[in-house]
């Protein structure tokens, strides 16, 4: 789980994907030729934000690995198996205490642990996100994104540019 101490921007977004394949993703799966990404459908990874479409293709190209992005549509993130098989238990272990410092929430997180074997990780992203950024000018026209045929606006692929 990443810890943002700026804003919850799609470049937040993008660095936790990026920080998560660097640190665990590429030595877990080191064959990987695509990632599959289950995402609501508002915030800083919003279906409706081209800017998180600009920083996902910017991500490919540097990881060359394409990610496949499924958003939940409005409302329906209560079916994400991330809300039910892990917040719940986060939220258990801060129960009742104050949260004056990163260092707590880290400990807290860290401390998440079920019977079936559930343990969390916890990173903190201390760089500082620009709000209000806006998608290159003729982005739209250049971008990459692969459309599904079936609820395009929700589910698309990011493929990384072929090496020159």
């Amino acid at each position: 789980m990443n810890i943002g101490t700026s804003k919850d921007t799609s470049e937040f977004a993008c660095d936790s994907i990026r920080q998560w394949w660097y640190n665990k993703g590429i030595y877990d799966y080191p064959d990987a030729t695509s990632i599959l990404i289950l995402c609501d459908s508002g915030g800083s990874n919003s279906y409706r934000h081209y800017i998180f479409k600009e920083e996902l293709e910017k991500l490919v190209n540097e990881i060359q690995v394409g990610i496949r992005i499924a958003h939940y549509p409005s409302y329906a993130s209560k079916w994400n198996p991330i809300e039910h098989r892990l917040f719940c238990h986060i939220t258990r272990s801060m129960r009742g205490v104050i949260l004056k410092s990163y260092d707590i929430v880290t400990k807290l997180i860290e401390s998440t642990v079920t019977k079936t074997g559930l343990k969390v990780k916890a990173n903190i992203i201390t760089k500082i996100y620009q709000t209000g950024k806006k998608y290159a000018q003729d982005y739209k026209e250049k971008m990459k994104i692969k459309f599904d045929e079936n609820l395009g606006k929700w589910n698309y692929t990011a493929l990384p540019k072929e090496a020159d």
